[in-house]
């Protein structure tokens, strides 16, 4: 989920910073604060770490050393019970809001943007730097998550696809499921993502999963994409996945490339999300897979840990001196901050300068 309210409201907070009526570093967090919701939003639980594909375009591949491991139903549930889904008034807001900045409304044809700001913004994300299909208690945090009127989503290789664990993802309440397709060529998939992924195996299973959806009447949205990796005939290659998948009831888009700073091939985004200004220190929080509070997602190796769900509350971690230190080093910009060096998005602080 984000903290909608935070981000239509930190407009303003920019738009001052970006006339010079803002300027002191601490009058603007100062400001930031005042908006800033006391009470936590989390933007996704990673319920694993785990994962056997072999991304090129992801740092777990090379770079991720922390250890291995499941988050226990006792955190998970200990999450979901100190927040608290968007009001129906908050979503007529933010749907408003959106039409009038984007151009963008709830019923537009799918689009990265349109997931990101119909579908991302209300759900509670479920992966991290892991697969969630090889987590076999996901259903269970589904069904956590639908009881207490949560949105449910996460991303997923097809190639791990287990049908019976799955049917039991859409019985519970799954709401979103979305597939990472590269190619319809196996042998190109398996360049990008490791000998363990495949479309041929995935492309019949999906097909398995929208028959049960049809056959038990069932609401869970199937997204597919394909990453816009700057590669040679990714135009065409996104064709024949649209090809693929034409008439079947799928939500399909090309995604812009995350974590451009790791391949050192920066080729632009048309991603909202990835082109403005962050705003996750003051609007978000991740939980990890060991329960720790950490700066965002983005976060492979938890190096910014600001709390620890086995010792403190969700409001105790948000409000707390290390989110402070670290809401003030976005301001300045701090020289060695994994944000300046292992993440495409602007800080704030960077409007200051």
């Amino acid at each position: 989920m984000l903290d909608i309210n935070f981000y239509r409201k930190v407009d303003a907070v920019i738009e001052k910073i970006n006339h010079g009526e803002l300027k002191d570093k601490q009058e603007i967090f100062d400001e930031l604060e005042s908006i800033r919701s006391q009470e936590p939003v989390v933007y996704n639980i990673e319920t694993t770490n785990r994962c056997n594909m072999r991304c090129k375009m992801c740092p777990r591949t090379t770079m991720m050393t922390r250890k291995i491991e499941d988050i226990d139903r006792e955190t998970f549930t200990k999450v979901i019970e100190q927040i608290r889904p968007h009001t129906a008034d908050e979503w007529e807001k933010w749907k408003t809001y959106c039409e009038t900045k984007y151009g963008i409304s709830e019923n537009d044809q799918p689009s990265e943007n349109h997931f990101f700001l119909y579908i991302i913004a209300k759900v509670i994300q479920l992966h991290g730097y892991g697969d969630p299909l090889l987590d076999k208690n996901m259903h269970e945090y589904i069904k956590i998550l639908h009881d207490k009127g949560f949105y449910s989503y996460f991303s997923c290789n097809p190639a791990n696809i287990n049908l019976e664990l799955t049917y039991k993802m859409l019985d519970a309440g799954l709401d979103y499921i979305k597939y990472s397709i590269e190619s319809v060529d196996d042998a190109v998939h398996k360049t990008i993502r490791g000998e363990r992924s495949n479309f041929s195996e995935s492309y019949q299973k999906i097909q398995k999963v929208l028959e049960y959806k049809h056959e038990n009447n069932l609401h869970t949205t199937i997204v597919i994409t394909m990453l816009d990796l700057n590669r040679t005939n990714q135009k065409e290659d996104y064709e024949k996945l649209e090809e693929a998948f034409k008439d079947m009831d799928v939500y399909l888009y090309l995604k812009s490339e995350d974590c451009q700073w790791y391949r050192k091939d920066f080729h632009g985004t048309k991603s909202i999300h990835w082109s403005e200004i962050c705003k996750h220190p003051w609007m978000t929080m991740t939980v990890k897979s060991n329960g720790e509070a950490t700066m965002c997602m983005e976060d492979f190796n938890n190096e910014i840990i600001l709390g620890d769900l086995h010792k403190q509350s969700l409001k105790e971690i948000w409000n707390g001196k290390a989110y402070e230190e670290f809401r003030m080093a976005h301001l300045d910009v701090k020289k060695g901050i994994k944000c300046n060096e292992q993440c495409d998005m602007k800080l704030l602080g960077e409007l200051i300068c």
